[in-house]
């Protein structure tokens, strides 16, 4: 996913998009003149062991319910397509 936007877009808004996680192309009179990719920022030590703990556990409900990585990602991707298509 990522944004498309002008320069005078871009000028009158860079502090914020400057701290956005978005990609972002950037276009002038339509054409692109360039990207701002931004870099992951990197999670400090609590933030590292929250999402390993989420792991555990997500890896403990999907024992305890019999379900696999694939089957959990294919109804994650079936879920999405219905939001997408609204």
């Amino acid at each position: 996913m990522s944004l498309r936007i002008g320069m005078r877009e871009l000028r009158e808004k860079l502090a914020e998009y400057l701290e956005s996680s978005v990609p972002i192309e950037i276009t002038r009179h339509g054409q692109t003149i360039g990207f701002y990719i931004p870099v992951p920022k990197r999670p400090n030590q609590s933030e590292r062991d929250a999402l390993l703990e989420a792991g555990r556990r997500m890896q403990e409900e999907m024992t305890r319910l019999g379900i696999t990585e694939e089957e959990l990602a294919a109804d994650f991707t079936a879920w999405r397509r219905m939001q997408d298509a609204g």
